[in-house]
């Protein structure tokens, strides 16, 4: 029997409201998911890595202006229409370029390993969250900011794995793991694109001595 999320007040729920839900938030996730290329990249080149982050943020931002002045911009209008929330009607949509500032400012600011897990917690960490939340997300206690168990457990696998498989330290990855689940619960909506890599970054840093 297909599972749908509890009644939202002043919403009628059903298998289109959620199919909607999830289609928007895998359209989302899917562009969450491609900033884990950041770190084979950099592997490369780290300054055109960096370079090509500053451009893309900057690119995304003049076509989103452009948007927002009526004009229909190719792929790009096509794209943040299927990604937006309901709160993102009629704005500019913020998740692309704190995406792209979270990316690039782990990466000026952290050693790169420590930068690679702080990117791969943003990546599959924050995208595997949502993704569960949204599937699986019953259990949601006050700590959690509305957010769900599901997905906050969905996070701290995620980030563990991809923490253990850049540092191979048990330590490090479980204050990875726990660090991302912590941040990704509180209600920074867009604005946690920005905190939890940082986040990550320097309480890895730290474990790392």
């Amino acid at each position: 029997m297909p599972f749908f999320p509890p009644p939202v007040a002043g919403r009628i729920p059903g298998p289109a409201v959620f199919l909607s839900d999830i289609r928007t938030e895998a359209v989302r996730k899917s562009i969450h998911f491609l900033i884990a290329l950041c770190p084979g990249m950099a592997v490369i080149s780290y300054p055109l890595t960096v370079l090509a982050l500053t451009a893309g943020v900057l690119f995304y931002a003049f076509m989103e202006w452009l948007r927002l002045l009526g004009l229909t911009v190719p792929l790009i209008s096509v794209l943040t229409d299927m990604a937006s929330r309901p709160r993102d009607m009629n704005r500019f949509v913020l998740g692309p370029v704190t995406l792209g500032i979270g990316a690039l400012l782990s990466l000026l600011l952290f050693p790169l390993p420590v930068a690679f897990i702080g990117i791969y917690a943003l990546a599959f960490g924050d995208g595997f969250a949502s993704l569960a939340g949204k599937l699986f997300g019953r259990c949601r206690p006050a700590f959690l900011f509305g957010k769900s168990a599901e997905g906050s457990f969905a996070c701290f696998i995620a980030t563990y794995l991809c923490a253990y498989f850049v540092s191979h330290n048990f330590t490090v990855s479980l204050v990875a793991a726990f660090t991302a689940a912590a941040v990704e619960a509180l209600p920074l909506e867009d604005y946690d694109n920005i905190a939890l890599p940082l986040v990550v970054g320097f309480v890895v840093q730290l474990a790392m001595g």
